[in-house]
């Protein structure tokens, strides 16, 4: 239920997001700003300890700021710059696949790959909406991709410092290496900050549901549901992502809801239901 939960607020972020970059932000600002103010206000309720038990885990920990915030929001939100929003969604739900190969690889029983298949096409079939244009762009391929690869690696690394670190200590140091390692991207930057927008109250009002629910809340909430329910399975709700931005996108922004895209709905539930029948974490 929890993983639910999390995926459907993750899945309203992209309406969200949406709104912001049309507001004027950028998508290395939105990331800065939503992960800042988590961070300034999880300082309150994290253990105060600062570093971890290890030199070693103090870098696997920089390793989950990193591939589950800086690069894996850089990767996706670029991609949409250089292919079509429906090929960066529909190749970014692969990371359960991904997860699965990198940590699994042999161990997962057939009704799993089968689910796998079907869920991805559901999600095909929910991404195009009964419009359906694959264009294909290497360099945003490639790179929505990476994305779905370092949310793989993340929750691979996850699961082993959960056996050893609270929920929110965890938390509060994917945020702190999730800003500082968003640093070199900044060098990129095309142009200047402008703070001015952040009057507007849909831009604050956002970036307050992004900060507060969608990064402080949901990061935390996932951090627990991949300890308790494993890695693979975990991921594999991600498939669920496509459905919540579908219901968002038609009550916020009134997009068409097509027979086509009900279909992808069916496949998605149907898929993760075998997916999970046998899973080895």
């Amino acid at each position: 239920m929890l993983a639910i939960l999390t995926i459907g607020v993750w899945g309203t972020t992209f309406v969200s997001t949406k709104l912001l970059i049309l507001g004027g932000l950028s998508p290395v600002e939105i990331f800065s700003y939503r992960f800042l103010l988590a961070y300034l206000v999880i300082i309150f309720f994290a253990p105060r300890r600062l570093w971890a038990d290890s030199f070693r885990d103090e870098l696997l920990f920089v390793v989950l700021g990193f591939t589950g915030g800086s690069f894996y929001f850089v990767t996706e939100n670029t991609a949409l710059e250089f292919t079509a929003a429906g090929n960066v969604s529909l190749l970014v739900c692969t990371a359960p696949v991904w997860t699965a190969l990198l940590g699994f690889r042999g161990r997962m029983g057939w009704a799993f790959w089968i689910g796998t298949a079907v869920a991805l096409l559901g999600v095909g079939l929910m991404v195009f909406n009964g419009s359906f244009v694959l264009r294909l762009s290497p360099w945003g391929d490639v790179l929505s991709i990476a994305a779905a690869v370092s949310w793989a690696v993340y929750s691979l690394v996850m699961r082993r410092l959960t056996e050893r670190y609270g929920i929110m200590f965890i938390t509060r140091k994917v945020f702190f290496w999730g800003l500082a390692t968003i640093v070199p991207f900044l060098a990129f930057r095309t142009r200047s900050w402008d703070f001015g927008v952040l009057a507007e109250p849909m831009v604050w009002g956002n970036l307050l549901f992004l900060g507060l629910v969608a990064s402080l809340v949901c990061f935390a909430v996932w951090n627990r549901v991949i300890r308790e329910v494993g890695v693979v399975r975990s991921s594999s709700y991600i498939y669920l992502n496509p459905v919540f931005t579908m219901v968002a996108a038609w009550l916020v922004l009134g997009e068409a809801v097509t027979w086509v895209a009900l279909a992808g709905l069916v496949l998605i539930v149907g898929g993760l239901y075998l997916a999970e029948r046998r899973v080895y974490d």
